[in-house]
């Protein structure tokens, strides 16, 4: 580990920390050089063990025999460990939220939509969901729930721009993540769920849908779960092309949740507990059959 202690936040070393704007950071002119920022230490972990490649690190000087305690095995042994004395580091936005530690690293790319479709069970898809604090809570909810892929519509934020990791604590990482093109979006984009055998599920509120948690919806091995826009939920063309319309029942006036608090409802309900419920059943059928045959 190389430590570099700086006395400016202005130091040009600095600017992927300092200058850059997150559609710079991107680099959508050449993917294979494009980055990302991990802030604080819980972040940077995930990051690292997801095996994602660290490029350089910045943190706040009193915080360093911490790090080197806690994170130095998993950094490359030369890997660049840029410093800063506190005064200098009140100076970046948003850094006194990221307990001393920033790390730049390589964005990974995208899966194709086809792979994630291929090696998932349960999917969450966002529909022109822009805001990216809503893209990290809902991407931390799903991975806590057990969801394997996380798809976007073109027009949904970006996953990988540092409030969205931030706010995901780094479990965006451990997520299947891939971008429908406008191609594919919509009609397409059904058709690839269904022919990969998922059933597709709108959170939307309608007043012919099924109240979430009814025994009378259907409960599908494969599922896709669809989130719409913080303003307008889902466009009409993309529920009605969904199998089922679900809806969280309310109290006291209020018409729904906020799209990242409805994620979490829902994919407890319709994947978690229904695979919970179902591994149950397999078990308790086995139990009987092995005693029938006693």
């Amino acid at each position: 580990m190389n430590v570099i202690p700086l006395d400016s936040v202005d130091d040009e070393r600095l600017a992927v920390y300092t200058q850059l704007t997150n559609h710079q950071l991107r680099n959508v002119l050449d993917p294979a050089r494009a980055v990302l920022i991990a802030e604080s230490e819980t972040v940077v972990r995930v990051a690292l063990q997801a095996g994602l490649e660290p490029l350089s690190v910045l943190i706040e000087d009193r915080w360093l025999p911490q790090f080197e305690e806690r994170l130095v095995g998993l950094l490359p042994a030369g890997i660049e460990v840029f410093t800063l004395p506190t005064e200098q580091t009140k100076k970046l936005t948003g850094y006194r939220v990221t307990r001393g530690i920033l790390c730049a690293m390589r964005r990974p790319a995208l899966r194709p939509v086809c792979e994630v479709l291929k090696r998932a069970k349960s999917v969450v898809v966002l529909e022109e969901v822009s805001d990216t604090t809503n893209i990290g809570a809902i991407a931390r909810n799903a991975a806590a729930l057990g969801i394997d892929g996380f798809l976007l519509s073109p027009t949904s934020a970006d996953p990988y721009a540092r409030r969205a990791i931030r706010v995901s604590m780094g479990t965006m990482f451990q997520l299947k993540i891939a971008r429908f093109n406008e191609k594919q979006w919509p009609q397409q984009a059904f058709d690839m769920l269904h022919e990969a055998g998922f059933s597709c599920y709108a959170l939307a509120l309608d007043e012919h849908a099924y109240e979430l948690g009814s025994p009378e919806l259907p409960y599908h091995e494969k599922q896709a779960l669809f989130f719409g826009s913080e303003g307008d939920g889902l466009t009409k063309e993309a529920v009605n092309a969904c199998d089922y319309v679900v809806k969280i029942p309310m109290s006291r006036g209020v018409d729904s949740l906020n799209v990242a608090a409805a994620s979490a409802v829902a994919c407890w309900e319709l994947v978690t507990r229904k695979s919970l419920e179902a591994e149950r059943d397999l078990s308790r059928k086995g139990s009987e059959q092995d005693g029938s045959a006693e």
